[in-house]
């Protein structure tokens, strides 16, 4: 796994190879995610777009960098529009899609707000703190402090998978982020694509009725019958990249729209 200095610590990182005139995929994890979690969904995004896909681990997840203070309520917001350019920059990457899961997704729509994209894919986004997210996060502290299924998955994903977990979950629970929103912030003109399962554990489908409220640009929303909260670590997900390549294949161009570098 390559390693890039940023100005908070550092973060690994890797290059899925493809097509460098393509915009590349650059891949947001959600709370408890790193470079594994995401399983084979991006190398299979990209062989099917010809695109190249950046995946790293955020500060504090992964084998990236502890924290050196604890997340605050700000953190979605620091990540998205301070640490995410931050690294774009670093490793020269240039008008990507955005493909960001739960909090990575809403990191990634507020990226998109304040750097130019080619296009976002959010996958079970959060706009605002509500109570069905709150008590999926809930369980899974739970079944992490239990040392259940959860737990031995996230240990094998994380060089501290207890801080990882605890910080996350500290957030959530925490009476100051019930007010969290981030639909005030989000001004994105580029084509988005929001897909969301039906029977999400971590939130409900009016998270993406606030992000068409916002949005400004060309959107497209996707509700999959049936599907969780963690669509993209399937065995099989190949319903969510069939949505996907349409939503590409139509809102991203195929010509010179941007490049990367490791």
């Amino acid at each position: 796994m390559a390693e890039v200095v940023t100005r908070d610590g550092v973060v690994e990182y890797t290059f899925v190879e493809g097509d460098a005139s393509l915009a590349p995929l650059v891949f947001v994890h959600g709370g408890t995610g790193s470079v594994a979690t995401w399983n084979r969904f991006p190398r299979l995004l990209a062989a099917r777009t010809g695109r190249r896909a950046l995946l790293f681990s955020r500060l504090g997840n992964g084998f990236s960098s502890p924290l050196v203070m604890p997340r605050t309520s700000r953190y979605v917001h620091e990540e998205g529009q301070e640490r995410l350019p931050e690294l774009l920059d670093l490793l020269g990457v240039e008008r990507p899609v955005m493909v960001g899961h739960s909090d990575g997704g809403s990191m990634a729509l507020l990226c998109a707000s304040v750097r130019p994209v080619e296009a976002v894919v959010a996958l079970g986004p959060h706009l605002y703190c509500e109570e069905s997210t709150v008590r999926g996060v809930r369980a899974a502290r739970t079944s992490f402090d239990a040392g259940g299924a959860f737990a031995k998955r996230v240990a094998l994903m994380h060089a501290n998978p207890r801080s990882v977990v605890q910080g996350w979950s500290d957030v959530w629970l925490s009476p100051e982020f019930a007010g969290w929103s981030i639909e005030r912030d989000v001004e994105v003109e580029a084509p988005v694509l929001l897909i969301q399962g039906d029977q999400d554990e971590y939130g409900s489908l009016g998270q993406l009725d606030a992000a068409e409220r916002v949005l400004r640009g060309p959107v497209r929303r996707e509700v999959i019958e049936g599907g969780g909260h963690y669509q993209h670590m399937a065995a099989d997900p190949e319903r969510l990249v069939e949505v996907i390549c349409s939503f590409l294949a139509e809102h991203a161009s195929s010509g010179d729209a941007g490049k990367a570098h490791a």
